[in-house]
């Protein structure tokens, strides 16, 4: 088999749905199994999915461990060469799988690939191709936002959004892997409950000698933010996944930039905070 999909669900069963039909409609030639591993959803209408996509393969966890723990139990009984760690809030927009899967058959120490990713108003979505977090580029993001520039910065500015290029990491809302080379690198950290894994991921491929890619000529809908609430809770998750990371990868290889990125951290999810009230 050349592709496993595997996509985590929680809470989204119109938005999983929906995805399950583009890739029925998509990927009909490809030879590809799917699997959805429902995250202890507190609605458990995606159960009605079972019977109208009979050829997917549906996991339900007792409890929500997150989405890394929940990736890793589901590519423990995938049988691709490849897998696709799919979002269930996306929807495959095009017959280019086949595309994809010759283009990263192409690569030498090919690593990971991920796709331009667009919202439902037709919006390109930056985090589609983007840097290794580091003291420059994570104080633009933090405190100055998106800029449309051509420069090197957070989000691969200088990368066209239609073109293929190399870059250091892609979104876990689509990301495609060898299988092995996603043994071989550990799956997703499951120190990370949700956020932070994929860049975790993109980063430990390129330390092992990987190289990552960004696909621009294949676009996904991605239906950003529709399926997470923004209250503490979620605040606590994005910011703390950032600080493990810094935590694991910075504090004493390059102190410094730990101790800079630890207090830039600090000071943005406050002034989020205090936003929500």
């Amino acid at each position: 088999m050349k592709l496993s999909i595997v996509i985590v669900n929680y809470n989204v069963t119109q938005l999983l749905k929906s995805c399950l039909q583009s890739i029925q409609k998509h990927l009909s030639d490809i030879a590809c199994e799917v699997i959805i591993v429902d995250n202890a959803s507190t609605d458990s209408s995606w159960r009605q999915l079972i019977d109208e996509f009979p050829d997917c393969r549906f996991m339900a966890s007792a409890l929500n461990e997150g989405f890394a723990k929940a990736n890793n139990k589901a590519v423990k009984t995938a049988k691709g060469e490849y897998l696709l760690i799919l979002n269930p809030d996306t929807e495959i927009e095009g017959y280019y799988m086949q595309d994809i899967l010759d283009f990263a058959d192409s690569k030498k120490d090919f690593g990971c690939l991920g796709v331009r990713m667009h919202d439902a108003a037709g919006n390109f979505l930056p985090e589609s191709k983007r840097s290794v977090p580091d003291m420059i580029n994570s104080f633009e993001k933090l405190f100055i936002g998106f800029k449309k520039n051509e420069t090197k910065s957070y989000y691969r500015n200088d990368i066209g959004e239609y073109e293929n290029a190399e870059v250091e990491v892609v979104t876990g809302a689509f990301m495609l892997i060898r299988k092995a080379v996603y043994e071989k690198a550990g799956g997703l950290d499951e120190a990370y409950f949700m956020y932070g894994e994929d860049i975790d991921l993109c980063y430990t491929l390129l330390q092992k000698g990987y190289r990552n890619y960004y696909y621009g000529q294949a676009s996904i809908l991605h239906h950003k933010g529709e399926s997470t609430v923004k209250d503490e809770v979620y605040l606590n998750r994005f910011y703390g996944a950032m600080q493990i990371f810094i935590c694991k990868y910075y504090k004493t290889t390059k102190p410094v930039q730990y101790s800079f990125l630890k207090a830039g951290l600090r000071l943005r999810h406050t002034i989020e905070k205090i936003k929500l009230k």
